[in-house]
């Protein structure tokens, strides 16, 4: 596959593009992960597995949520924290520059071989399973609800979130792994109506919210849960990776969707867009 052409048919579908782990601010990571899906769809890429980081800190919404009632928009303003609205569903999302691995699948969904949205989330989370589990942690998957998305839990503590979108075949997954928390944080910038004060959220998100190191009881470098978690989509999707980089094609959607779309106070505050 060269960049611009179409991804030739003779090309085995159990062989994955895995992308170099990067970091970006929340714009260019959400118009990255939207140029992959617009390039799968257009069969210009194979399947899609991509790692990344924030840079800086941000806040992401779902879609259909309103900015102003999820995020203290002042205290994102105060502490420089990027504000994104995503493509995909889902809830608010504090995503620290340190404290997370974030992940997108791009594939199409006969290679997923599922059928339903369940089945697909069953299906990319699996390796997420596996990857805890090379780091030594059990994960179990939970169903979700009208208001949460399928979401993975260590001892009953929510450790990995993600969200969808849909398009022509093709699914977007992207979700974070916690690698460390900050709750107090977390909760200066995310909107909890029902909470009088920030502690008391905290106190409630203490027994809801966990991470790698606060369940293994240390801090493990960034490069050993990369690896880990390569390995457990590898296993968990029965496929192989190769190493590559976007496309000129995606390189320049990306920019455009950037600079004309996430980057733009009307994408993030109305979900509306003038991008041509």
């Amino acid at each position: 596959m060269v960049n611009g052409s179409n991804y030739l048919d003779g090309d085995p579908m159990d062989r994955w593009r895995l992308l170099k782990f990067e970091t970006h601010n929340a714009y260019m990571n959400m118009a990255i992960d939207e140029a992959i899906m617009d390039a799968r769809t257009r069969m210009l890429v194979p399947n899609t597995l991509r790692f990344y980081r924030w840079n800086p800190s941000a806040v992401s919404i779902g879609y259909f949520q309103k900015l102003e009632t999820e995020v203290y928009l002042e205290n994102c303003k105060k502490q420089n924290v990027d504000v994104v609205r995503r493509i995909s569903g889902g809830g608010a999302v504090y995503h620290d520059a340190c404290g997370e691995i974030t992940y997108s699948v791009v594939a199409d969904k006969e290679s997923l071989k599922a059928d339903d949205y369940l089945d697909f989330y069953t299906k990319i989370y699996a390796g997420i399973v596996e990857a805890l589990k090379i780091l030594g942690l059990e994960a179990d998957f939970q169903k979700g609800d009208a208001k949460n998305c399928p979401n993975l839990t260590v001892k009953n503590k929510k450790i990995s979130g993600s969200a969808q979108y849909h398009r022509g075949g093709i699914i977007l997954q992207h979700g974070t792994i916690l690698l460390d928390v900050n709750l107090e944080k977390m909760f200066t910038l995310l909107r909890v109506p029902w909470a009088k004060t920030c502690m008391e959220v905290v106190e409630i998100a203490k027994n809801r919210i966990t991470s790698i190191k606060a369940e293994l009881g240390k801090e493990i470098p960034i490069d050993i849960v990369h690896d880990a978690l390569i390995d457990g989509f590898q296993r968990a999707l029965n496929v192989s990776f190769k190493e590559e980089i976007l496309t000129s094609y995606e390189k320049a959607l990306a920019k455009k969707l950037y600079e004309e779309k996430y980057s733009r106070t009307e994408w993030n505050f109305t979900g509306k867009t003038s991008m041509k």
